[in-house]
């Protein structure tokens, strides 16, 4: 007797047979309401579009040109809208004639063009997406994968979908960036830190290679670096950074020397030479660590004025006063008219 066919699985078999696994999605207990979203004209229906982007390859043109990605088919055709260069199937572009020579013999073992083939370039082009939330047209990479989107990526760039799941989940990540930022405006105005870093002479002075491993570094205009300026003299102990007395490291590097005393990640040759580059003396360099008097100096001929600019960060004026405390043996607070019971340590007596 011949055996039935096999029934095919309903829905109600896929669940017994996956049970815990085969779960309806959670609802979501938040929504976000937007109110005063435009979303341009040129962004509308782009979210799984996906372009490529490259420079033109006729010399000396400078165009970026954008095309969809969809319009690349094998017998493309791309002309340049600032040269009207073709970029072609089956088109090459030539850069140079060249000869190989042999060294010792003198002979040429081969001669021929340096060319690029369009099809490999524009295959090879970087690939873009449009973002819905902040309508930026950016490198691919930059959006996180989701399997059932036309594009295999989300809508929004990574960026935006962290700002937008802060505020969703209530864990507001723009404003602890914020915060931060505001604190790290405090430090150097403490520090006494007074106008802008010119990181390029900076990395000049260092021959653009970092100080503690001589790694070659790369400077580029647009912002695109792997280089770090680090204070040389730590910020937590209120130095400042300058262009004359910051160190140009590596990121490696510069996360391991952070809040180190130069004396204890730098060996008394690289101290030598670093007194030179950033004319701090040596005896500094290569002695324990120290606060900046100057900035406790500031502090202690107007506390009223550090606690009224700190008060919104309890934690951090507390810190600052142990830490001048330790160093000095002063107390900021001995000179203010009055200080909030919050701002003492749990220990400690209010006045």
């Amino acid at each position: 007797m011949q055996a039935p066919p096999p029934r095919a699985w309903n829905e109600a078999d896929r669940k017994a047979f996956f049970g815990a696994v085969y779960m309806v999605r959670r609802t979501p207990y938040t929504k976000v309401e937007k109110e005063g979203q435009q979303r341009p004209s040129h962004v509308h229906g782009m979210g799984d579009v996906v372009f490529r982007g490259f420079q033109c390859l006729s010399g000396g043109c400078q165009e970026f040109i954008v095309i969809r990605e969809d319009e690349a088919g094998p017998d493309f055709e791309i002309v340049c809208p600032a040269c009207e260069f073709a970029h072609e199937a089956g088109g090459e572009t030539k850069f140079f004639d060249y000869r190989l020579i042999h060294r010792q013999e003198g002979k040429v073992i081969e001669e021929g063009e340096f060319v690029v083939l369009h099809d490999d370039y524009v295959r090879e082009a970087q690939r873009l997406k449009y973002c819905l939330l902040c309508y930026a047209r950016k490198p691919l990479e930059l959006f996180d994968k989701h399997g059932s989107r036309q594009s295999g990526r989300q809508g929004e760039c990574r960026l935006c979908k962290t700002i937008y799941n802060g505020i969703k989940n209530q864990s507001r990540v723009t404003d602890q960036h914020r915060e931060a930022a505001q604190r790290r405006r405090l430090y150097k105005r403490l520090a006494g830190e007074t106008g802008r870093i010119d990181s390029k002479a900076i990395f000049d002075k260092f021959g653009g290679r970092c100080f503690k491993c001589s790694r070659d570094l790369h400077y580029t205009v647009a912002g695109q670096k792997n280089f770090h300026l680090d204070h040389t003299l730590p910020a937590r102990l209120l130095w400042p950074l300058s262009t004359g007395n910051a160190t140009l490291l590596c990121p490696i590097c510069n996360n391991v020397k952070h809040d180190l005393w130069p004396s204890a990640f730098y060996d008394d040759p690289k101290l030598r030479t670093l007194a030179r580059l950033t004319g701090y003396h040596h005896a500094l360099l290569s002695g324990p660590p120290c606060i900046n008097e100057a900035a406790v100096e500031e502090i202690l001929a107007d506390p009223d004025t550090f606690i009224d600019e700190w008060i919104p960060y309890p934690e951090e004026v507390r810190r600052v006063r142990g830490m001048i405390l330790e160093y000095t043996e002063a107390d900021i607070f001995e000179g203010a008219s009055h200080v909030p019971g919050y701002l003492l340590e749990p220990d400690e007596p209010a006045e």
